[in-house]
């Protein structure tokens, strides 16, 4: 069976992906294409026509369209919870009572159009099937694990009405334990505090958790905001994650914070540096998050835990890599799946996996994420003649590459497919190296343009990982922080936070052989195993896609190398 995967139904992240027989051949998101970060408020259609060209699918093909947003019964707790807790909002909450599936039927005339634009038709041929937006980001998190039993735990913004979802899987099957609902969402807090501090909501909460490291969490009190135990949560909508009239209005736009907030806090922050007071709310709602997670994690999930060991999240609160490190630490939480497209970008594949299950599929554990568009050499070629740039094809490529990296060069690397999901794993990638004093502040200031306080990665040999990192739990997809050994946080101070904590990627010769042997080289010359690895943009951009995204960035900032498919193009 031919199933594509759609997202895109909460107004941003739209994405594709195709599953075939269970085997999961192509996925994108469509920011990627029209590089508009986000993409908000638009279709996939650019990555479902990737997704089929890529697999050598026609559209008549397609067997059925998943989709990650379903309409919702009356009776369903979500809208009467939504409405009950809108009363100072009448308009909002009388609307999730009496037309509580506006947003998916919307939703299926916009995305029925687009497919419709493509070839897909699914009022006759192929069939729609709508998934809870929850589980489908718990099918991701599941069914890509490898594991046979599970404790799944989904937490983001909201979707129809749920904003955080527990259960058990097992046997391929997901069965819900708990859940909460709108307005009490962990994302939404997180997400008002982000506004609160200056950044934009979905590009920068992973701010928040880097400024978070260089404050004192015990400096504000956060439980006028919110209130959790090992039953659930509640936020107080008179500061956060608020509608209507209470919102905070900055420069003519309303945000999901209020003015009392602003009042008990002071006036919100502007501009790039990590300063006080707000170091110190950063690190406190970041201590509250995994807090909040942690009581919920040991209150609903402690049985499947102490059975199996095996933990499963995704949601868009499950990037937060510090919380994830916390759950890890958790006694009976043995090993830790997070599904790298954790947001709503995921959902795609998210959806997709849900019905091919439900349809007698076995879907594949995930293997790796390059899963996104590749050129060929005459493709590259023809776009660096287009340019009229220098460039070289050196027959010892890895070997000129790793010599420029141990000089201290900062290169730009592209190569094969493209990674789908935020992070950066060795094909679209800056890489620096690791001990060259001043290299992250080169690479924050020249050529991503970001705050200086900013983190970087490591890319690390799967060899050279459990001694870097003291510990042999998988670590491929740069979902989890670790404490970094003191011996190597001297050796490569450019990759350590200042909590002496990394995000890395561990890479093996079997997910990606040419990185591979490029580090191998490089350790080699250097006795260093490990590169700093960060995403091939700049700030407010997506991670570049086609050559000429990377030739336009290349030229665009401080880099000093190109290396783009066989070819070398110096600056």
């Amino acid at each position: 069976m031919k199933i594509l995967g759609l997202s895109g139904a909460v107004g941003h992240d739209p994405s594709a992906a195709l599953l075939c027989d269970g085997k999961l051949v192509a996925a994108v998101e469509e920011e990627r294409f029209n590089r508009q970060k986000h993409a908000k408020n638009m279709q996939p259609r650019e990555a479902a026509l990737y997704c089929l060209e890529a697999a050598g699918v026609a559209p008549e093909e397609i067997d059925l369209v998943a989709y990650p947003f379903a309409p919702v019964s009356f009776f369903h707790p979500g809208r009467w919870h939504y409405a009950k807790r809108h009363l100072y909002a009448p308009d909002r909450a009388l609307r999730a009572i009496v037309n509580g599936n506006r947003h998916f039927r919307r939703n299926r005339r916009n995305v029925s159009r687009m497919l419709e634009e493509i070839g897909i038709d699914v009022s006759d041929r192929a069939e729609f099937v709508p998934v809870e937006h929850h589980l489908t980001h718990a099918s991701c998190a599941y069914h890509y694990s490898g594991f046979e039993e599970a404790a799944v735990l989904s937490v983001d913004g909201v979707g129809e009405y749920s904003t955080t979802w527990l259960g058990h899987g097992k046997g391929g099957n997901l069965h819900k334990i708990k859940e909460f609902h709108s307005p009490d969402s962990l994302g939404g807090f997180y997400g008002a505090v982000t506004e609160y501090l200056g950044f934009r909501m979905l590009n920068g909460e992973f701010k928040v958790m880097g400024m978070a490291c260089y404050g004192d969490p015990d400096r504000f009190d956060l439980s006028s905001l919110i209130t959790y135990g090992p039953d659930g949560y509640r936020l107080n909508t008179r500061y956060v994650n608020c509608v209507g009239f209470r919102r905070f209005r900055q420069k003519g736009i309303g945000r999901w914070f209020s003015k009392k907030l602003a009042d008990l806090w002071g006036p919100p922050r502007e501009g790039d540096e990590a300063d006080e007071p707000y170091i110190h709310i950063a690190a406190s709602v970041q201590k509250v998050l995994e807090e909040a997670v942690l009581a919920l994690v040991r209150g609903q999930l402690k049985d499947v835990l102490d059975r199996c060991g095996n933990l499963c999240l995704a949601g868009g609160v499950a990037l937060n890599v510090k919380m994830n490190q916390r759950l890890l630490a958790e006694p009976n939480v043995e090993r830790i799946f997070i599904f790298p497209a954790a947001g709503d970008a995921g959902t795609a594949v998210g959806a997709a996996s849900y019905v091919a299950h439900q349809r007698g599929e076995i879907v594949e554990p995930l293997q790796h994420v390059y899963l996104g568009p590749e050129y060929s050499d005459e493709e590259i070629e023809a776009a660096l003649k287009e340019r009229g740039v220098e460039y070289t094809r050196p027959e010892h490529y890895e070997q000129e590459v790793s010599d420029a990296l141990a000089r201290g060069e900062v290169v730009a690397w592209f190569q094969g497919r493209m990674e789908f999901g935020p992070r950066a794993l060795g094909n679209r990638s800056i890489l620096g190296n690791p001990a060259f004093p001043g290299v992250s502040d080169k690479v924050n200031l020249q050529i991503k343009y970001r705050e200086r306080w900013r983190p970087f990665c490591p890319v690390v040999l799967d060899e050279a990982a459990e001694s870097f990192l003291g510990t042999d739990h998988p670590s491929p997809y740069m979902t989890l922080t670790f404490d970094v050994s003191k011996e190597w946080a001297e050796k490569v101070p450019e990759i350590v936070h200042v909590d002496g904590t990394t995000r890395p990627q561990v890479v093996s010769a079997a997910t990606n052989p040419k990185l591979h042997r490029m580090i191998s080289l490089f350790r080699d010359k250097t006795g260093i195993p490990l590169l700093l690895n960060t995403s091939l943009n700049r700030r407010g951009e997506p991670m570049v896609c086609s050559p000429h995204d990377a030739l336009e960035m290349f030229y665009g900032s401080d880099l000093e190398l190109l290396a783009i498919g066989p070819f070398l193009v110096p600056k």
